[in-house]
């Protein structure tokens, strides 16, 4: 049996205000053609689908039609839950139409554990689904102390609860999975993850995630990566495209389970193209570096966090130069030099007060010179604070 792994679409989710939408349809479209080419028996998505409880109806309609064509008429069973960012009611009111079509929405936690018939291999896939499990979502109150390690402990246990109760149902002629959209202690995170736990109090053991399972598929961990320490195989499918600047050296990827009833699952990764990178530059040779940059066409369809180094400040002017010469600049971060600065402190130092604010009053008006009236009660104003100090 082939299984793919995704999570975290985050449908929606735009970068500084720009939209994503476009990028998000192409890795859908690129999904689609990965399960047919790998003649994937079953979709597992494990959260996060949209990027909001109330995602725009553009980002719904494309949710809809990817898995209704993932599905391929029935042919083929996906399972989605639920993630911190989905509204649960939401994601599962499709329910009575999607179940018709062999998908599988699940926006509250259950301990059932969901049953279905691979028709290509005439084989069952037991998959104990967890959608996000807050203390809201379990509808119950983890612990009345307000410890962290206490709520942390009670937490695990509670998980762990629903996992032992899902293994119950696990049968030796099917192919047992797990998935959760969780926080599993040691992971790695990202920028663009918003926690889901208070400091560390929702976080679960490695440890706690389920021995029965032949495999545990997990979502809310932006880059793809295995859970050191779990007792089983567990993992991380990761975000299909880069949503902040932390994640700019990531290969971005969907994960295939190749399992069989009573084996070790096997996983492998298929690296995904769809998306612009998200690029860092850091041009310490100031302006006229960033334009050769610009000249040579570089990163022309990335988008860009710019770090340039220089000693006088950017004009509003040259910024909208700057994006308009390229697009994808996210972030423009001017880093001034510290030694000029410094020397220019201390050349000031022996420079009378007076002459320092015609200086500044000529560089703030582009030129003007203020007069006599004006410096004395500028002076004045020096010579009060200067009393109050004292």
């Amino acid at each position: 049996m082939r299984l793919l792994h995704t999570a975290d679409w985050h449908l929606g989710r735009t970068l500084e205000g720009r939209s994503r939408l476009e990028e998000q349809a192409q890795f859908l479209d690129e999904l689609v053609e990965i399960v047919e080419k790998e003649q994937i028996d079953a979709v597992l998505m494990a959260g996060d689908a949209f990027d909001t409880v109330n995602p725009p109806a553009a980002a719904e309609q494309l949710f809809y039609d990817s898995i209704s064509r993932l599905c391929n008429g029935g042919k083929r069973p996906v399972i989605v839950i639920s993630g911190n960012h989905d509204n649960p009611d939401r994601l599962s009111a499709a329910s009575p139409l999607a179940n018709q079509h062999g998908i599988t929405l699940l926006g509250l936690p259950t301990t059932e554990v969901q049953h279905i018939y691979i028709p290509n291999r005439s084989q069952y896939l037991r998959v104990g689904a967890l959608p996000y499990p807050s203390e809201s979502r379990l509808k119950e109150l983890l612990s009345e102390e307000n410890d962290e390690m206490h709520i942390r402990n009670s937490y695990d246990v509670r998980v762990r609860g629903i996992f032992d109760k899902m293994s119950e149902q696990f049968t030796p002629d099917a192919v047992n999975v797990a998935m959760s959209h969780l926080y599993v202690t040691g992971g790695s995170s990202t920028d663009s993850e918003r926690p889901i736990e208070v400091g560390g109090a929702y976080t679960v053991a490695a440890t706690s995630l389920p021995i029965a399972a032949q495999y545990v598929a997990l979502g809310h961990l932006h880059r793809p990566q295995d859970v050191k320490r779990a007792n089983t195989l567990a993992r991380y499918s990761g975000s299909p495209l880069a949503y902040s600047f932390s994640e700019s050296n990531y290969t971005k990827s969907v994960t295939i389970v190749d399992v069989q009833p009573g084996t070790d699952a096997k996983v492998s990764e298929i690296p995904l193209i769809s998306g612009k990178p998200l690029v860092r530059w850091k041009a310490t040779g100031g302006l006229a570096e960033v334009h050769r940059w610009l000249d040579e066409g570089r990163d022309k369809s990335a988008w860009v966090d710019l770090e340039v180094h220089l000693s006088d400040a950017l004009s509003i002017e040259e910024i909208h130069r700057l994006r308009k010469l390229h697009q994808g600049f996210i972030h423009i971060r001017p880093v001034f030099d510290t030694a000029r600065e410094e020397l220019e402190q201390r050349s000031t130092r022996d420079i009378p007060v007076e002459e320092l604010f015609k200086k500044f009053y000529e560089r703030q008006t582009g030129g003007g010179t203020p007069d006599d009236e004006l410096i004395k009660l500028f002076l004045t104003l020096v010579q009060d604070e200067r009393t109050e100090e004292v």
